[in-house]
């Protein structure tokens, strides 16, 4: 793919967050990665989303440094991206924003609990929420020590069956193995950040999905064996 053809698509995936009401103002991101040319596209940092053009996607190495062409400084978030990048090999695309539910959580500095089998069908456990940053690692490297945060996190966890992620204090990302799935798991994500909110409200006691029906509803989908989806 070229680098043309990446920034297409990343401008497309911005432009889904702010279609699906995920994002407003200058919020949030998306990047995506070529792991064979060794390169980021990213949105630019603090431009409206209707004045951006898939030329204005950033370009940049995998330690940061920005292509000569580009118009515009990279996302501040670039960092976080990085880091994500180089610890989740899988990884080639991924999605921050500020949406209202899972943000919410976010701030409770609380995982989104397995209250159904709607969260099942998407993230295999409870999605995870960061610790905050201790005062040094705010003071210097910020977004660098996010993506350090995060990848600590994911210690024990697949992050392609959890490819979501709260950031204490911050905010949501996701990612997947393209720029579409990482925006859907955006989507998916606040929304199971909304059913959990609600599900407790109902009743704050409220039981946690058994083991046996998240594997379930997550490996029919996904597994070995999967067969929730139409025959190719």
């Amino acid at each position: 793919m070229s680098i043309n053809d990446l920034k297409k698509k990343v401008y497309d995936g911005n432009m889904a967050l702010v279609k699906y009401g995920l994002v407003i103002l200058t919020w949030g991101n998306v990047s995506a990665i070529d792991r064979e040319k060794g390169v980021v596209v990213i949105k630019p940092r603090g431009i409206d989303y209707e004045l951006l053009a898939p030329d204005d996607m950033s370009v940049t190495d995998l330690d940061g440094s920005p292509d000569s062409n580009n118009r515009y400084l990279p996302s501040v978030d670039l960092d976080i991206h990085l880091e994500i990048y180089r610890n989740f090999k899988d990884v080639q695309a991924i999605a921050h924003t500020h949406s209202a539910y899972a943000t919410a959580w976010a701030q409770a500095c609380e995982p989104i609990p397995v209250y159904g089998t709607t969260h099942a069908d998407h993230f295999y456990g409870a999605v995870p929420c960061t610790r905050h940053l201790k005062p040094e690692e705010i003071a210097e490297g910020y977004e660098l020590n996010i993506g350090k945060v995060i990848v600590e996190a994911f210690k024990g966890i697949n992050p392609m069956q959890m490819c979501g992620v709260l950031t204490a204090g911050h905010g949501p990302f996701t990612w997947g193995d393209s720029v579409k799935s990482s925006i859907e798991h955006s989507l998916i994500l606040d929304e199971l950040a909304k059913m959990a909110l609600l599900t407790r409200t109902v009743n704050p006691n409220s039981a946690l999905l058994p083991k046996e029906m998240l594997d379930k509803h997550y490996l029919r989908k996904y597994g070995e064996n999967a067969y929730f989806y139409q025959d190719k």
